[in-house]
């Protein structure tokens, strides 16, 4: 009787980890889409397209113009708003054309990955698949999609009336909330993978996952600078304006304006976080070699070490070549290369979740 019961549960165990693994390469596979979709993003924002398409249509906005009177239409919406009117008066129909297929490859995409993930998710529902621990979490997932394409029109939004581009307060916001989701679906993922190592102690819990949030924050910074354009001033290092601490950060009132609208402020602070996140990654691998020597986190802490330098240096690089296109998306793809090891880093010393009591 013992034996049978056992045998079951070997059975049970191996089911669980079967369908772990379809679960864990179906999110691998939204990440990649996920990815793709900030790169596009940033290429949209650097080739000023993302006010070409002044209309949200969920639905109908899956299919482009296909008649020149289409384009003639969209073109006319295009022209009634304030970019074209102040920096554009000379773009041609061709020109429009451009501008409008790197918006719509960009919307899209983010449609795409919602069916990507919602798809599979209820077929893995419906399957029972999914342990019951998991679903809230994958939800969320979905959700927090959900909310990020309402936030991408509210972006766009901003710069339709008052504005020749959008805010940078949306812009860093929709690059954040993307991140945030991209970490929260590389954490599940991680979850569900086998683990060679036992979970680390709190300590170093604490300080992996303190990295993934100053990861995080740098990003928000970042969109800050894009939105600024404040990559394309100063473009020097160490120094900045001459000096290690340049004057005039805070001239504006009230104090606050300056941490997001004074392009010095918000490009020093992003140099600063970028310091900060290269001393907690090497002191987190100093403590990771101390407690845990000759481990997978150990290595791990290493690698990710080595990312956070290489994004440094593509920071540098791209600053002093004064942000050409190519290396600037080098660099925000970089940092989701980092931001994602971070967050798998941070799931490692975790451990993978605890298999159910009963599948």
């Amino acid at each position: 009787m013992a034996a049978t019961a056992a045998a079951v549960s070997v059975v049970d165990k191996d089911r669980v980890l079967q369908n772990r693994a379809a679960v864990r390469w179906w999110l691998y596979a939204v990440l990649l889409v996920l990815f793709s979709l900030v790169i596009v993003g940033g290429a949209t924002r650097m080739t000023e397209s993302g006010l070409s398409i002044t209309e949200w249509k969920p639905i109908h906005g899956v299919i482009p113009p296909l008649s020149e009177a289409e384009w003639q239409e969209e073109f006319q919406k295009y022209q009634q708003i304030p970019q074209y009117a102040q920096m554009n008066q000379d773009m041609t129909l061709d020109g429009f054309k451009t501008i409008f297929w790197w918006e719509w490859a960009h919307r899209l995409l983010a449609r795409g990955v919602g069916f990507i993930f919602a798809l599979p998710l209820i077929f893995f529902a419906a399957t029972r698949r999914i342990e019951r621990g998991l679903v809230p979490k994958l939800v969320g997932i979905l959700l927090l999609g959900g909310l990020q394409g309402a936030v991408g029109w509210w972006m766009v939004k901003s710069g339709l009336v008052d504005r020749v581009e959008v805010s940078q307060y949306r812009l860093a916001t929709h690059l954040t909330l993307a991140a945030f989701i991209f970490t929260a679906t590389m954490v599940v993922a991680r979850g569900l993978a086998p683990h060679s190592e036992p979970a680390t102690d709190r300590p170093m819990q604490r300080l992996a996952g303190f990295l993934v949030l100053l990861v995080l924050v740098q990003l928000y910074l970042g969109g800050l600078v894009a939105g600024l354009r404040a990559g394309l001033t100063y473009n020097t290092w160490p120094l900045m304006d001459g000096r290690l601490i340049p004057g005039d950060l805070f001239i504006l009132e009230p104090f606050w304006r300056n941490l997001f609208e004074s392009p010095k402020t918000v490009q020093f602070i992003h140099r600063i976080g970028a310091y900060v996140v290269f001393l907690v990654a090497l002191w987190q691998m100093v403590l990771t070699f101390r407690r845990a020597p000759g481990t997978t986190h150990a290595r791990r802490s290493v690698a990710l070490f080595a990312l956070v330098t290489a994004q440094a240096a593509i920071g540098i690089a791209t600053l002093l070549m004064h942000v050409p296109m190519d290396v600037a998306l080098t660099h925000q793809a970089f940092a989701l290369v980092v931001l994602g090891f971070a967050a798998a880093h941070w799931r490692g010393t975790k451990g993978a979740y605890p298999l159910p009591d009963r599948a």
